[in-house]
């Protein structure tokens, strides 16, 4: 009997879900037969649980409306997603620190006491390596409006913050006056949080470190939603080489030019690094490292042609990485396995096989 409960909730807490599910994959969730999955859906419909069968192609069960769950109904996995959830969260909204250990505590006290166990096993220390550059946590407020507006599809009113967090003033030399923007996504990635809006003066689509944004009052001004550039927000953020980013602090930064579009560059530069568009195939990095070695060798991942690097300091690092790179593949000398002879009319000369004959690309300017 407890275990046929116990599916019966598992299988109530999956129709739930904002899907529709066929008898198929409910009975591959719940690991028991189709016959059985169809036996406790009406166990739950006789307990007047609103379970919808919806027929056709797509059709399958779900939980219509009408009807108020249980408190808590979590499965195993769900009461280990929220114990992460609730523990990681303060490390990118502000002030949620002590609200998410209450209402840990709170989960924890009213689960069942299987879950309980598995809840309090999980006890998450976040470190931060070396490579990750988050933003400073969002303010619960200013993560509320924004998320507000976005949902209900109204104007917000911007400005732009300085990389520390303080706001230009009238007559400050980057001072820039506030934006009407049409906010469509908030999006977390590497530890930041980014709203991807369309700018009304400029008509163009712009991402913004939300970080970076001082939020006027609530407008209540709506707009009527657009078509993002390809329809797919991830890589719109992703490949947006001017997203607000700040060099981080290193003990070496430098910059070269690429011969690379920014969106691409943009794609793949660790966190931390700016990125400025220079034309359609050109673009300027500027990145750091803890040592000037490892950012010549941050620059030679992008397996690109560049020059313009600066400082000197990472001029010199980019040479004796050349040496060190020369030395540990020196250049082997063709056998004579390897040797191809071409030419005309009797005369000709050698060269080794699969050798272009094309020009040598020379080093890049350093």
């Amino acid at each position: 009997m407890a275990d046929t409960s116990r599916r019966a909730l598992r299988l109530l807490s999956l129709l739930a879900t904002p899907r529709c599910w066929s008898l198929g994959e409910l009975a591959s969730r719940l690991e028991v037969s189709e016959r059985t999955v169809r036996r406790d859906i009406e166990t739950l419909r006789a307990l007047d649980y609103p379970v919808v069968t919806v027929h056709g192609p797509a059709g399958g069960y779900r939980l219509g409306a009408g009807h108020t769950l249980p408190p808590l109904l979590f499965d195993d996995e769900q009461a280990l997603a929220i114990a992460v959830a609730l523990q990681t969260a303060p490390s990118s909204v502000f002030g949620l620190g002590e609200d998410a250990r209450r209402a840990l505590n709170t989960i924890e006290r009213v689960m069942p006491a299987r879950l309980r166990t598995a809840m309090e096993s999980l006890h998450v220390t976040s470190l931060r390596n070396h490579w990750e550059f988050p933003a400073p946590p969002i303010g619960s407020e200013t993560l509320r409006a924004a998320g507000g507006a976005v949902r209900h599809r109204h104007l917000l009113i911007v400005e732009t913050l300085r990389a520390d967090g303080t706001r230009p003033a009238p007559g400050d030399d980057d001072f820039a006056p506030a934006r009407r923007i049409e906010p469509h996504h908030l999006v977390v990635w590497a530890g930041r949080w980014y709203l991807v809006s369309w700018d009304v003066a400029d008509g163009d689509w712009r991402v913004r470190r939300l970080d970076r944004l001082h939020l006027h009052p609530p407008t209540g001004l709506p707009f009527t939603p657009r078509d993002l550039p390809g329809g797919d927000v991830a890589r719109f953020v992703m490949t947006s080489h001017d997203r607000g980013d700040t060099s981080a602090s290193w003990e070496c930064v430098g910059t070269a030019r690429l011969n690379l579009p920014a969106e691409t560059v943009a794609r793949w530069a660790p966190g931390g690094s700016v990125v400025e568009h220079l034309g359609p195939d050109h673009c300027r990095l500027t990145i750091g490292a803890w040592s000037w070695a490892g950012v010549a060798g941050l620059l030679a991942t992008f397996d690109a042609d560049l020059d313009h690097v600066t400082p000197v300091e990472l001029r010199r690092a980019c040479r004796r990485l050349m040496r060190r790179w020369r030395a540990a593949a020196p250049p082997t000398p063709p056998s004579s396995s390897s040797v191809i002879r071409y030419g005309v009319a009797g005369g000709g000369h050698e060269r080794p096989e699969g050798a272009s004959g094309a020009p040598a690309v020379g080093p890049a300017r350093l």
